[in-house]
């Protein structure tokens, strides 16, 4: 279906070439071109390339399948940087009239290769992939605005008014120096600078092929201050996406523009069992991205999406009631969404839009690993190496970041939970009885048993993996929280509860020794019972009991938890009420300290079960009989 009514003009010559600029206030200086009308010629396929949530993957995350039928054995190794590229290569030779787009979260929570050296790693591998604007995702705020301009712009990162040493490594890993900055555009139009009232980048880039506009509108969620530290962004407001969206289309059209592309920081999740990546089972039903699309004017044409690490590919209800290409690639190099649209010089709309994700697949005979990429990465992974290859201790099997059961418990968060409560347990470091570790905290994949690519052995943890693991740097904070305040925090979990986001549910893991039981189908404020704390020698304490009812609700506590949650984070609004802060260590300080001093060679591997206390029962109990942890608005599955 057609959506546009603006007819072709006055005559002039095609042009042959494709051209971009960046656009709608923020820290760009480029102007848009003239309005050029095209004379009336036969439509033609452009190619739009779409990834998200790179993550400073640099190297292979492992290996993927196109469906979650396909066997682990038989799911072929797949990303990687130099893989991407050649890729991205591939299908540009197919169609010169060709871009490549993002929709978000290209740096931050990166493993050590990237994050070691600021991200500047995966910003020059995605200028060389061939990246060419990228919405602003939320961990692109994990550093500061200032930091996420830098980046933009180029330059090194300083301390204190000198030059960092693990900044501008160009000279090391054949990259210029300075820092080159990024030679594609983050766009963000509904990021307010509070003190300009503009975007603080461009709200949208423009691609001219054969004469023809497309724009490209980038937007972050609009939930981003729940899930960023409030430093990073301070000075900032998050407009709602649709809207946003839907405002810019007479700035739009008034450049002549009717080939709309959003590139939107927010996702969703299929909802059966199959995963395949060009599949879209539920329609991604109640999921924030469906809702996004639902209010979108009739004018945009495709919506590639991310932030959730979901592969989908989609065709969802816009404002008008028409379908529209809605589309995501996994996370981490994965995958790449190949779109080619079909567009009409004489009305300049996309009239037809077809998306296949695609698997990057390294073993691919048809295709050649990027060279210069390659020895990019490779320098880099030379630099870091010493550091990452450090073992820290060992384990006796996988501990995933993934929710081992309904109840929504999480091997990996809770070793680290522990490694918190350790930092922190002294008198003179806390006196912490209790820690809780957010869930979206812990990266990908968790720890894994088997040897990495560093030779440390099966069953050794290195410093490389514990990093990817927590890749934050967030530092620890023990403050005191009631006994009321503890149940309060466990109520607002659950989405729509108690200032929690109405989209979603987010379960923190605790340490060992305590332990509660949730029930889904009760009202909120009331989900919450059997709450216990099992400490050292001391008897069971009973901080709520069978019945929901809190037990002694002004007893206090001293409870840990990374700056992040204190500050409010992942919407538990209730820990910025704890008093008598104390500061400590870097999360992942706490838990190389932790594997070090317990799980060492020649000390026994950690177990899941290592604390007496997790023998019996889990440390979350869930009543009811699921066996699906619920995410998004749903708390009972």
């Amino acid at each position: 279906m057609t959506k546009k009514t603006i007819a072709a003009a006055a005559a002039v010559s095609l042009l042959s070439a494709a051209t971009l600029v960046a656009c709608g206030g923020g820290s760009s200086d480029s102007t848009p071109a003239p309005v050029v009308q095209p004379t009336a010629a036969a439509p033609f396929t452009a190619k739009i390339i779409g990834l998200n949530d790179y993550h400073g993957t640099l190297e292979s995350p492992g290996t993927f399948g196109q469906t979650a039928a396909v066997p682990v054995a038989s799911r072929p190794p797949v990303g990687g940087a130099d893989v991407m590229a050649a890729q991205v290569a591939a299908l540009k030779k197919a169609n010169p009239l060709t871009v490549v787009v993002g929709a978000g979260d290209a740096i931050g929570a990166s493993p050590l290769i990237s994050s070691l050296f600021f991200d500047e790693p995966s910003v020059e591998t995605l200028n060389r992939i061939g990246l060419e604007f990228n919405a602003v995702g939320n961990h692109e705020f994990d550093k500061g605005t200032a930091e996420l301009l830098r980046l933009q712009n180029g330059g090194c990162k300083t301390v204190a008014g000198q030059p960092d040493p693990n900044s501008c490594k160009g000279a090391s890993v054949g990259t210029p120096v300075p820092f080159e900055g990024a030679q594609f555009k983050w766009l963000s139009a509904n990021v307010i600078s509070t003190a300009t009232g503009k975007p603080l980048l461009p709200a949208y880039g423009i691609k001219t092929f054969n004469g023809v506009k497309v724009a490209f509108i980038g937007m972050t969620l609009k939930a981003t201050p729940t899930i960023v530290t409030p430093t990073g962004v301070a000075g900032l407001s998050f407009r709602d996406e649709a809207q946003t969206v839907n405002a810019l289309i007479p700035e739009l059209r008034a450049q002549g523009i009717e080939s709309i592309v959003v590139l939107v920081h927010e996702g969703g999740f299929q909802t059966g069992t199959l995963g395949d990546i060009n599949g879209c089972e539920g329609n991604l039903a109640g999921s924030p991205v469906a809702a996004i699309v639902k209010q979108l004017d009739n004018a945009v044409d495709l919506v590639i999406s991310g932030h959730t690490h979901a592969a989908y590919n989609c065709m969802l209800p816009n404002a008008s009631g028409r379908n529209i290409s809605v589309t995501s690639a996994s996370a981490f190099g994965r995958v790449l969404t190949d779109v080619d649209v079909t567009i009409d010089p004489a009305t300049r709309d996309i009239t037809r839009t077809v998306a296949t994700n695609r698997l990057v697949v390294r073993n691919d005979p048809a295709i050649t690993a990027d060279a210069v990429v390659a020895k990019i990465v490779a320098s880099y992974k030379a630099l870091v190496s010493p550091i990452a290859s450090k073992v820290l201790g060992s384990i006796t099997t996988d501990l995933p970041n993934s929710r081992v059961d309904g109840a929504c418990n999480m091997l990996a968060g809770n070793l680290i939970a522990d490694s918190q409560l350790a930092a922190t347990q002294p008198a003179g470091f806390g006196g912490a009885a209790i820690a809780f570790m957010n869930g979206g905290g812990v990266r990908a994949p968790g720890f894994t048993f088997a040897s990495s690519t560093a030779g440390e052995g099966d069953g050794n943890v290195t410093y490389g993996e514990a990093f990817t693991v927590q890749p934050f740097g967030n530092s620890l904070v023990t403050m005191t929280l009631t006994t009321q305040l503890i149940k309060d925090f466990l109520e607002e979990q659950f989405a729509g509860c108690l200032g929690q986001s109405a989209t979603s549910t987010r379960f923190a893991l605790p340490s060992a020794g305590f332990k509660y039981t949730w029930d889904g189908a009760k009202a909120c404020g009331a989900r919450i019972s059997n709450v216990t704390l099992t400490a050292g020698t001391n008897p069971v304490e009973i901080l709520v009991d069978a019945a929901g009812v809190v037990q002694n609700p002004a007893k206090a506590y001293r409870v840990t938890v990374n700056n992040f949650m204190a500050d409010g984070g992942d919407g538990y609004s209730t820990l910025v009420k704890g008093t008598n802060r104390l500061g400590g260590a870097q999360d992942i300080d706490a838990l190389t300290a932790y594997l070090g001093a317990n799980f060492k060679a020649p000390k026994p591997a950690y177990a899941p079960n290592n604390n007496a206390a997790d023998a019996s029962t889990p440390r979350i109990n869930r009543v009811g009989t699921s066996t699906v942890c619920p995410g998004g608005a749903n708390v009972n599955p």
